[in-house]
């Protein structure tokens, strides 16, 4: 088949399962009914079903694949808007992005020494928390598998829309600098996403945490995959 019709395939496809998981999502709003996990979870159930490879799909997903770049960059609108009350909590903004940081590598490399899990997969889960672009440059650095870190990365976005907010909410947590600082740290752009639906506020702390906490692990990674 034409690449051309290939690619048309994949992306039409894609944006009728994302346009169905929202209307379900509006219909009955839930952690297992977020269109992210919806619709992806409907892409690699299709795959497996009708035999269709990654390197097939991403004919047409290396343009939705594209566009990523610059929908990273209008985070930047909302932390522009709200840059008074950033300003405000910036002691406890920076803290707060360092600790998750730190929390982050730290656990991800814990828990696979703790499995017994080989060096590599150290290497491939210690940047899960921050964004693919730089989780992917960290992981090449240090030697782990950077297919298997896209998948991590994934899955943290993903688990922190679905469940962060009910975490914050079981943790009496309802501060929006403190849910932005806690999401964006923890589950980067899927997760900054996920808080825009609840307020401008939460979004800009967010995206500014997503930013900040991807800089500070390219730091912090290499440092403690030396020493654990």
């Amino acid at each position: 088949m034409n690449n051309v019709i290939t690619g048309i395939i994949a992306v039409a496809a894609t944006f009728l399962l994302y346009r169905g998981s929202k209307r379900i999502y509006m219909y009955k709003p839930s952690s297992f009914t977020l269109p992210i996990f919806l619709s992806t979870s409907s892409i690699v159930i299709l795959m497996l079903l009708t035999g269709i490879s990654y390197e097939t799909y991403m004919i047409g997903g290396r343009w939705l694949d594209f566009f990523l770049g610059p929908i990273v960059v209008s985070l930047a609108v909302p932390l522009y808007r709200e840059i008074k009350l950033i300003k405000k909590y910036a002691g406890a903004i920076t803290i707060g992005i360092f600790a998750g940081s730190l929390t982050g590598v730290i656990t991800g490399i814990a828990g696979a020494k703790l499995f017994g899990f080989e060096r590599w997969v150290s290497e491939t889960i210690a940047s899960k928390s921050v964004t693919a672009p730089i989780a992917i440059r960290i992981t090449e650095t240090a030697g782990g598998n950077i297919s298997l870190t896209a998948v991590f990365v994934t899955i943290a976005g993903i688990s922190g829309a679905m469940f962060g907010p009910v975490i914050l909410k079981m943790c009496r947590i309802h501060h929006p600098v403190a849910k932005g600082l806690s999401i964006g740290t923890a589950s980067h752009a899927i997760g900054t996403a996920k808080v825009l639906e609840n307020s401008q506020m939460e979004g800009a702390v967010s995206a500014l945490s997503m930013t900040v906490s991807a800089v500070i692990v390219s730091f912090l990674a290499p440092i403690f995959l030396s020493i654990m």
